[in-house]
């Protein structure tokens, strides 16, 4: 529900906030005051469009923002879309605003993250729905026709266990289409998937031995050079040249050097020990060296084969990943597929029959379904022409039309003929009205707007109260052509559909009015040479002297119809609390 509202530079609002409680919320005041504007800048909020030409002017920027309650008639659907676009800061409330800009683009936000039109108006569908002048209307929109005749007659159960069937016939229907689609392609795939096979399992591809070939390449190519280092390394070690002696020759005079000083003092024992430290490592480095330049090979045909080989394990990266892991993975998956394919015939009979089989479980469901949905219908009907007779639209006739449309591959009847199905089941559903008698039926997108369209909305929207998920209803202009006999029945009506949903109503009526938890006056007030809407809080003497301006002017007479009125709301409410 609505909590708070704040606009700021919005049309003639200058600044404007308002709080909002459960029930019934009443605007009234003159024309012109502004109390559509009000409704226009929530409507700017749940994603109508609105432009530079709604900024006050003198301004370069409109800003509006809501704060709404997440209730439990649309907790569900509410918190599904906040989660998907990760935009759920809390699970209790959510603030939306909009910056309008008289140069630049306007600018949405959902709890302070920037969001398209779109998104907005998909979240905005489940928090507002407003009647009246507005094109916001959910009623008026065929998809919504026959998910209302479902939650009205209690069909969830039913329609749950069509959905659970239909979703595994879709399942079903996928893979056999993607096995057809390989069938039709079978001869030219199972070629090319042998081939890159067989590719893959002759080359026996061994992760990491690309290193391994390119050490050993690295040791063929530069063969001749090793071999010449570790030549003169050992010459260094152990051959010396004429004029001085070899390392190993030194090292050893070293250790008998530092053994005569060992003998004299004893304390330098620890320089004997390193010098016959290096003198043992010298000589295994000696022996390590000659057994390196005795393995050191010159093999220019070994060099040929390496190199051959690392070629090949490129271009099976080229073709199949960027690693011989993944070519590997590569060859496993396509494994799979061929023998997928070889035995793709015995599937395809397989899923075939479970199509067939899910086809007739879907069909009995839905011609259940279908049943219950007409005489749900019928009794949806008989419920809202009681409640247009009583908004003074006597002889008005409500209608849910249905049709199926034929589809040669959708679900056969037994008369053989095929008609199309989705999640919903196999029926179309429309509402019809006939505002008057005589006129005949027509769909409700097409009767005329105005008063007569909201009385019909209140009509549903009371019938469909607790089918309906959609927690703040608006109903503007609601009681034209209506007097205030009928005033009183419209308002006890708005009444009661508030104790199941947040209601905001803009009337000219007192008897309307009378109802209202809430009451706002709006009216126009110059300031500094400036007109600007003022909305107070209405309680106690000043919502009484209000309702008797609406009857005609605050005369003691009217003071005390007002009082009447007020008085008889308060007993016609206490008499719908008594029968609950």
């Amino acid at each position: 529900m609505l909590t708070e509202l704040h606009i700021q530079n919005f049309a003639i609002i200058d600044n404007l906030e308002i709080n909002f409680e459960k029930g019934l919320a009443i605007f009234t005041g003159e024309t012109g005051a502004g109390k559509s504007i009000i409704l226009d800048a929530i409507e700017a909020l749940v994603g109508a469009r609105s432009d530079a030409n709604s900024i006050r002017a003198e301004e370069d920027r409109a800003q509006l923002e809501a704060v709404f309650r997440i209730n439990n008639k649309n907790r569900a659907a509410v918190l599904a879309i906040l989660e998907r676009e990760e935009l759920l800061e809390d699970d209790q409330f959510l603030t939306i605003t909009r910056d309008l800009r008289r140069e630049g683009r306007t600018v949405a936000r959902i709890n302070g993250h920037t969001v398209n039109l779109g998104l907005l108006r998909e979240l905005g569908s489940h928090l507002v729905d407003i009647h009246g002048q507005s094109e916001h209307l959910s009623l008026l929109n065929v998809h919504n026709h026959l998910g209302l005749i479902d939650r009205f007659g209690e069909h969830g159960q039913l329609l749950n266990h069509y959905k659970t069937i239909y979703r595994q016939l879709r399942k079903v229907q996928r893979e056999l289409e993607t096995l057809y689609q390989q069938a039709r392609d079978a001869d030219r795939r199972k070629e090319l998937l042998g081939f890159q096979v067989e590719e893959i399992n002759t080359a026996r591809p061994i992760p990491g031995e690309e290193v391994d070939l390119k050490d050993e390449r690295n040791r063929l190519a530069n063969a001749e050079s090793l071999a010449e280092m570790s030549r003169t390394a050992l010459a260094l070690l152990e051959e010396g040249e004429s004029e001085m002696p070899t390392i190993s020759d030194l090292s050893g005079q070293i250790v008998n050097t530092l053994a005569s000083l060992a003998k004299i003092d004893a304390n330098q024992q620890s320089l004997l020990d390193q010098a016959e430290n290096i003198a043992v490592l010298l000589q295994d480095l000696s022996s390590n060296l000659r057994d390196y330049a005795d393995q050191i090979e010159y093999n220019p045909r070994r060099l040929e084969v390496i190199e051959q080989r690392l070629e090949l394990l490129r271009n099976l990266e080229r073709k199949y990943g960027g690693s011989l892991e993944s070519v590997l993975t590569y060859a496993r998956q396509a494994s799979q597929e061929l023998e997928q394919i070889e035995h793709s015939s015995e599937r395809i009979e397989e899923l075939t029959a479970e199509e067939n089989k899910l086809r007739s479980e879907l069909l009995d469901i839905a011609l259940q379904l279908s049943t219950l949905r007409k005489k749900s219908a019928k009794d949806l009907a008989a419920a809202v022409e009681a409640e247009l007779s009583d908004l003074s639209m006597p002889g008005a006739q409500f209608e849910v039309g249905f049709a199926i449309v034929p589809d040669p591959n959708g679900l056969k009847l037994t008369d053989g003929s095929s008609v199309r199905f989705d999640e919903t089941g196999i029926d179309q559903a429309e509402f019809l009205i006939a505002p008057n008698p005589g006129e005949g039926l027509k769909p409700m997108v097409k009767i005329a707007s105005g008063g007569e369209t909201a009385r019909l909305m209140l009509a549903l929207k009371k019938v469909l109260a607790e089918a309906d998920e959609i927690p703040t209803l608006i109903f503007d202009e609601i009681d034209q052509g209506i007097g205030g006999r009928v005033g009183f029945v419209v308002g006890e009506k708005l009444w009661q559909l508030a104790r199941d949903h947040q209601v905001l109503c803009v009337t000219h009526l007192p008897q309307l009015a009378a109802f209202g938890d809430q009451h706002f006056r709006v009216e126009k007030q110059v300031s500094h040479g400036r007109t600007q809407t003022i909305v107070t809080p209405l309680k106690g003497d000043a919502r009484r002297e209000e309702l008797a301006q609406m009857l005609g002017a605050t005369s003691e007479t009217h003071l005390i119809t007002a009082e009447e009125t007020l008085r008889t709301a308060q007993e016609r409410t206490r008499l719908q609390q008594t029968k609950k």
